[in-house]
């Protein structure tokens, strides 16, 4: 252990100049560790999340937590989706700040990977694994600075929770934080919620943007298309062929676009985004900002994807499926067309805006995966600037925006049960290069620091 310290303060010495800090080593070592050991336990949805519930508890344990707040809890159907609820009892003066991690990742195959996708691996500056940055970098960073708050005796003016749970990325059978929300409520129970999950740090040419606080996020909502027939012999084919009624349709919707549509944080987004831009793009910005944008600024910005998906409904077909045989005449032609949704809007207007496009009575139209309905979390100043003063403080120029997510997090289930929730997390990425979910995921070593030493200060100031 002292040659790993050793090592790392060597290792932020170097790092100074370009992060402008370093936390302390037993804080960093302690985090890598972990991480290293998270990355190391398969969490796809096959496998479970139990066994990285245990080994956290452990290491919980280990720090000093006394077993009564340290609570392994898992369905009794799924007893392999474990979920670990940890509290760090505070002083009441109120009630308590929730963070809440996820465990899972999703599937990851060694024949696609440079690298084995369950083993950490250093390389060039970056470290490698399947759920670096999605999200077990972030667990380990929560882990870490919540055992330094013990370590240090710190007791917080309300209880701190944090809340390791399974099933995010399946969105299937277990869902950890549906479960408890459902089942240990009075566990789990919190004035708000921090997810880092939710969070998003922009960085672009190596250069730190801003970090933003998600209070809002778009309603995943999923559509089947079908269009059926009497099928036939090849050697005779008709104008009714599902495949081809179905493509005609589908290069309709292909120019489909919903109306602008802002809520008070894709405008408050806007005007305090504008200032890292510059020129027409700068003024666009800032006259969505100011409520006062012509159609000329809305064209423009419709026409990135960047900025289109801030300010509307959008939905694209994302799988096809056609046709029993090859000598035969399709029967049936089906397509997923998946939808991202703005708070206040429903299924049955996106539903109707799907068939006018489509401009076809024979295409039916099917909800394969409702959306879970959630409102928007108001906007906190006490919390932005609490956020914006651990920004400020490690890097200075970075700005904090509100934030209304494209993707989709466990703050749906949260907010849905009356917990106002807030996307916040450190860990920059790449936005021309972001690996969630893909090849070769990987965080860097920078960042990954920088991100342990945000969480562990931003802990600490919401502790006060």
């Amino acid at each position: 252990m002292f040659i790993r310290c050793l090592m790392l303060v060597m290792v932020c010495g170097l790092l100074l100049p370009i992060a402008g800090h370093c936390a302390e080593p037993d804080l960093q070592a302690r985090a890598r560790g972990l991480l290293e050991e998270l990355i190391g336990i398969n969490t796809t949805h096959e496998f479970g999340s139990s066994t990285a519930a245990a080994l956290l508890a452990s290491r919980f344990r280990e720090a000093g937590f006394p077993a009564e707040d340290v609570l392994q809890l898992a369905p009794p159907e799924h007893p392999s989706k474990g979920n670990l609820v940890v509290r760090l009892p505070g002083r009441g003066a109120g009630k308590p700040i929730l963070y809440l991690c996820h465990l899972d990742v999703v599937e990851a195959r060694r024949e696609d990977w440079s690298f084995d996708p369950f083993r950490l691996t250093e390389q060039d500056g970056w470290l490698y694994g399947r759920g670096s940055s999605d999200m077990k970098g972030p667990d380990a960073a929560v882990a870490a600075s919540l055992i330094e708050m013990k370590r240090r005796r710190l007791v917080p003016a309300r209880d701190l929770i944090v809340a390791f749970t399974a099933d995010e990325e399946a969105g299937g059978d277990a869902s950890g934080i549906q479960w408890l929300l459902a089942a240990h409520r009075d566990l789990i129970d919190a004035a708000y919620v921090v997810n880092p999950d939710g969070g998003d740090a922009g960085m672009k040419n190596g250069r730190r943007l801003y970090v933003a606080v998600q209070t809002s996020e778009k309603l995943y909502l999923s559509f089947e298309l079908t269009v059926t027939d009497k099928g036939g012999h090849s050697s005779a084919p008709t104008p009714a062929n599902p495949i081809y009624r179905l493509a005609a349709g589908l290069e309709r919707l292909s120019h489909l676009q919903f109306p602008v549509h802002l809520t008070p944080t894709t405008r408050e987004y806007f005007a305090r985004r504008a200032s890292l831009e510059s020129g027409q793009l700068q003024a666009d910005m800032r006259a969505i900002g100011a409520g006062s944008a012509d159609p000329g600024v809305m064209a423009r910005l419709s026409a990135e994807v960047e900025t289109n998906i801030m300010l509307r409904t959008t939905c694209t077909a994302t799988q096809i499926a056609g046709g029993h045989a090859e000598s035969a005449l399709p029967q049936r032609a089906q397509v997923t067309v998946q939808c991202r949704v703005l708070p206040g809007e429903s299924t049955e207007s996106v539903a109707a805006a799907l068939r006018a496009a489509l401009a076809d009575p024979t295409i039916a139209i099917d909800v394969l995966t409702a959306p879970d309905a959630a409102p928007e979390s108001p906007p906190r100043p006490d919390l932005l600037a609490e956020v914006e003063g651990v920004t400020s403080g490690l890097w200075p120029g970075v700005i904090v925006l509100p934030e209304l997510s494209p993707g989709a997090s466990d703050s749906t289930y949260t907010r849905a049960a009356g917990i106002p929730s807030y996307g916040i997390d450190g860990l920059f990425d790449d936005l021309d290069d972001g690996r969630a979910h893909g090849r070769d995921e990987r965080i860097g070593i920078v960042q990954f620091h920088d991100e342990v030493e945000f969480t562990f200060r931003l802990m600490r100031r919401l502790a006060r």
